[in-house]
């Protein structure tokens, strides 16, 4: 492209400080180095976690940056050294890198990478030198990728390369939360056929864990939310059941338990509260239950009693679905365009960049699933 080997000005979304709305500011994306890619994002979706780090992580640090790590794009350029990737290929960037090389990566038993901001960064900010600049101050990196900006560089070994065929306004989502629950459900859990399942939370990735639910052949899938408007969505996504502790003066766990003749095979928490980590832990069955741990938050302790594990539970957790990125992001994308997995039925709003502040109260008062936002034409 004739942009190669230049500066790119471009709009993005700038968080100055935490607790603020976002800038929409002209910001400079420079070249990529060696074993960069520079991408043109196309649509990028609004993540939980997005929101987390702005308003409720209580940290200074990484200030200022640009938010957004699920989203879709084009390959603008790439730096010296990359020979996967070439100008023009659709691609989808990632938050959780795959080197192929480090322990980690060649262990069947994680998809966590050496290489990657996940294992040592709690924050989520990418220390690594940024290529994108604003008034003159460098830009943190959110997640290594920001993809709330028409233009952001990545290290090659955090992006995945996708069927051409594929509607990057849809796909997008598979960056981050359809990914994360569909993934707790199917390769961390491993439901298994006929189970009993609950499903906490139902936001996109727990809608997306009741999916990952169903894909796996469970019997019965209870749907667990104090907004009884969720319901319908979730039935759309093969929920069951559905239970809202609010009509409960019971703990939600005694509830589930009574339902299912002593508890569910297997529980998945969606929403990142430490409360509600134990309740997903007590609503599993003695002897063979599993919980899995989906929703991000690193502020509170958990806990639970001993006896718990001691009689048979297991209590674990699931980053981005167990999937190893670069490997499963494709593999996903072929599954939605082969009809396998759902994507259109999670979006409930689509917006510009410009509006981006909009998308924030639209999920901080719960009033959306996932809102799309359009960045660069494409």
């Amino acid at each position: 492209m004739a942009t190669a080997g230049k500066v790119i000005k471009c709009k993005a979304a700038v968080a100055w400080e935490p607790n603020k709305p976002l800038v929409i500011e002209e910001i400079e994306v420079a070249p990529p180095k060696a074993n960069e890619v520079r991408i043109k994002i196309v649509s990028t979706s609004l993540c939980r976690s997005d929101l987390y780090y702005l308003l409720e992580s209580g940290s200074n640090d990484g200030f200022p940056m640009v938010l957004g790590h699920e989203a879709a794009g084009i390959v603008e350029s790439v730096g010296p050294g990359v020979t996967e990737f070439q100008s023009g290929d659709k691609v989808i960037p990632l938050f959780l890198s795959q080197c192929r090389e480090c322990r980690f990566c060649k262990s069947p038993k994680t998809n966590l990478c050496y290489n990657t901001w996940a294992i040592d960064r709690s924050d989520g900010m990418e220390e690594l030198d940024s290529r994108l600049t604003c008034k003159g101050k460098k830009l943190m990196q959110f997640l290594g990728i920001s993809t709330f900006s028409e233009y952001t560089v990545v290290n090659q070994i955090a992006v995945a390369k996708i069927d051409p065929a594929a509607p990057l306004d849809k796909v997008c989502l598979l960056g981050c939360g359809v990914c994360t629950g569909y993934g707790a459900a199917v390769n961390t859990a491993k439901v298994e056929p006929g189970s009993t399942c609950a499903v906490f939370g139902m936001g996109a990735v727990g809608l997306a864990a009741v999916m990952g639910c169903k894909a796996a052949g469970a019997k019965r899938i209870i749907a667990v939310d104090v907004n009884p408007d969720k319901f319908e969505k979730a039935k759309v996504f093969g929920a069951t059941e559905f239970v809202n502790p609010k009509d409960h003066s019971k703990p939600i766990s005694q509830v589930l338990s009574e339902m299912t003749d002593g508890g569910v095979d297997y529980s998945l928490e969606c929403v990142g509260n430490v409360e509600l980590m134990r309740s997903a832990l007590e609503s599993c069955v003695k002897g063979w239950g599993v919980s899995v741990i989906v929703g991000w938050t690193n502020l509170h302790d958990f806990a639970s009693r001993p006896i718990q594990l001691i009689t048979g539970r297991t209590w674990t957790g699931s980053l981005f679905g167990g999937f190893k990125s670069k490997d499963g992001v494709p593999k996903m994308v072929k599954a939605y365009l082969d009809k396998k997995v759902k994507l259109d039925e999670f979006i409930t709003h689509k917006m510009t960049l410009d509006q981006v502040n909009d998308a924030v109260e639209l999920m901080k008062h719960s009033k959306c699933i996932r809102t799309v936002l359009s960045v660069s034409p494409h």
